[in-house]
């Protein structure tokens, strides 16, 4: 038997490859606790990550200054103190004010004793995006939680 030891894929990711968003687009949010502001979940390391003034499905839009070819989505939730169910669901079009494509739709399960972080990495084959959007939905139309977002990458 041959035998071969291939070099597995980075799923971790280096800066280099990871969008600056603050340059190259535009946000829009359905609303933001001032001291947990969306600009904290694009950025790497611990950060406070972005939350909701308000209780209830939020969305979050980011809306480029030119289209882009997407090839990656990370998306990372943490819910250390409430057990609840919640769903996102991304999406995206290729203008500003079209209509918009699901790209996936998820729901997790936290739990304060055993599942307290979410962490999705998506690998997509998207061209020319102008708009992408993640729509949260805390708690599954019960409109108690607050959204939470830790980070959000895109390459």
């Amino acid at each position: 038997m041959r035998k071969q030891i291939i070099k597995a894929p980075n799923l971790t990711g280096t800066s280099e490859e990871w969008l600056n968003l603050e340059e190259i687009a535009q946000v829009e949010v359905s609303s933001e606790d001032p001291k947990h502001p969306i600009e904290s979940a694009f950025k790497h390391g611990e950060n406070l990550g972005w939350r909701a003034s308000q209780p209830g499905e939020q969305t979050i839009r980011l809306l480029f200054d030119e289209p882009k070819d997407l090839r990656r989505i990370r998306v990372r939730f943490s819910e250390p103190q409430v057990e609840r169910t919640q769903q996102f669901t991304l999406r995206w079009a290729d203008s500003q004010t079209g209509s918009f494509r699901e790209i996936v739709r998820q729901q997790w399960n936290f739990n304060p004793r055993s599942s307290t972080i979410e962490l999705e990495d998506y690998k997509v084959d998207l061209h020319h995006v102008l708009a992408l959007e993640l729509i949260i939905d805390p708690d599954l139309g019960r409109n108690q939680a607050f959204a939470a977002l830790a980070e959000w990458r895109i390459a």
